[in-house]
């Protein structure tokens, strides 16, 4: 079985890309709501960041996580110590996930999958693009966050350009090309390669 990385920018619509493979019968691991899902049920995540950030971090045994952005913002240290935590631990449970997947191929949804060296576990990686303009506008919609909060959040992740560099397959989220074509292509490929492995 070949393992998949999807990523993208904040805005791309990677979800969107990784839904569309999940109509087609493959399975998604979701790497942002499995990393949320281990700090509040790892013992041992629970206890570092507990150490780091002080008792504040939890309330009722939930992370609390404006806390945690508040005490992150615009201290990389911080940020990349936490991200040291739950970064490996995250890599180890899809690890686990991916072992008991029987599909063709199965795929990991990762915003940072570069920046958290998640890259390395993965047979194939797609990139899903589209302009900043395009990305920045999207986000502020879902999120409801002001154009400089969206900038602030770009300014954390690996360049696009750089990004899509990386990935073996690219796919145009700006709306022009039909993405359920796109999907349907790097599914097509990427059933040849399974089977050929």
């Amino acid at each position: 079985m070949l393992k998949v990385g999807i990523t993208g920018g904040i805005g791309s619509g990677k979800t969107l890309v990784a839904s569309l493979f999940k109509t087609l019968g493959i399975p998604v691991y979701d790497a942002d709501a499995a990393a949320k899902q281990l700090m509040n049920t790892d013992t041992a995540i629970h206890n570092q960041i507990i150490k780091m950030f002080g008792e504040a971090a939890y309330v009722s045994g939930e992370l609390d996580r404006a806390y945690i952005a508040a005490q992150i913002f615009g201290d990389d240290t911080r940020r990349q110590l936490l991200n040291s935590i739950v970064h490996p631990a995250t890599i180890r449970h899809s690890e686990a996930w991916f072992q008991k997947q029987k599909a063709p191929y199965s795929i990991k949804e990762a915003a940072i999958l570069f920046e958290s060296g998640s890259d390395q576990f993965v047979d194939y990686v797609i990139g899903v693009t589209a302009a900043e303009t395009l990305r920045i506008r999207r986000t502020m919609e879902r999120s409801h966050l002001s154009e400089a909060q969206v900038r602030e959040r770009m300014s954390k992740q690996m360049d696009e350009g750089e990004k899509m560099a990386l990935c073996d397959f690219v796919i145009d989220n700006n709306g022009g090309v039909s993405l359920i074509e796109q999907v349907l292509n790097v599914h097509t490929a990427l059933l040849e390669r399974a089977g050929g492995k």
